[in-house]
């Protein structure tokens, strides 16, 4: 169960620093600007509905954030987030960590896909994310950014769909239909999934429970386990 949320949290993270990709840009921010970096430093299809840039206060809103997987991977959206917005701490940022005040989540669909040739999407886009050098990766030791916390977080996530292109008719899926939990203080990865763990059985959530076909979450939390420690 713990290798789910473990790719909950970096997947999460992942997003932040794209967002801070575009606040490192404030002098020429706007919505086409951020869609084409990311795009670059991604290789993957973006759109984002509605991007806002809080000039005298340091905060940032995204509407409608898709990302798309890539053709190997069926070409379906990779993350699909209604809304993330973001108040961070400017003076950390110039002191090369990042440290966010308030982050308000949503996150209605993540498609985890393996492909042909056993690869896992998220762990090619961080590979190919930490190559590009994006801040905030930990292998990028020339940024050198450092990720210090959230002092609160306010998450709505929907569902999670595992599927392999070997058979991409079969589809597992998670619920968790968790609206508007509030989380404090957060500084790790353990702080997170813990937590998270704990809410979902709380709220009647098997984070365990099959979608219906024969291998069922089981298989991807033992496929997921074996992807190496970042």
């Amino acid at each position: 169960m713990k290798f789910v949320f473990r790719w909950i949290f970096r997947l999460f993270i992942l997003v932040l620093i794209l967002v801070i990709a575009g606040i490192l840009l404030l002098d020429t921010i706007a919505k086409a600007v951020a869609e084409y970096r990311i795009k670059h430093k991604t290789g993957l299809d973006v759109k984002i509905g509605k991007l806002e840039v809080g000039i005298l206060n340091p905060k940032i809103t995204i509407e409608n954030f898709i990302v798309y997987n890539s053709a190997e991977f069926g070409g379906s959206p990779l993350i699909d987030m209604p809304e993330l917005h973001v108040e961070y701490d400017r003076n950390a940022l110039f002191s090369h960590k990042l440290h966010y005040k308030l982050v308000r989540l949503n996150l209605a669909q993540v498609n985890i896909v393996e492909n042909k040739n056993g690869q896992v999407n998220i762990d090619v886009l961080q590979k190919r994310t930490q190559i590009a050098g994006l801040p905030g990766t930990s292998t990028n030791r020339n940024s050198n950014y450092q990720f210090t916390g959230i002092d609160t977080l306010n998450f709505t996530l929907g569902k999670m769909n595992f599927m392999s292109m070997k058979q991409p008719t079969q589809v597992d899926e998670l619920k968790m239909d968790m609206r508007n939990e509030v989380l404090t203080d957060i500084k790790s990865e353990k702080d997170l999934s813990a937590v998270l763990i704990v809410i979902m059985l709380k709220n009647g959530i098997n984070p365990m429970s099959s979608g219906g076909s024969s291998t069922g979450l089981q298989h991807w939390v033992d496929r997921l386990a074996l992807q190496p420690k970042k």
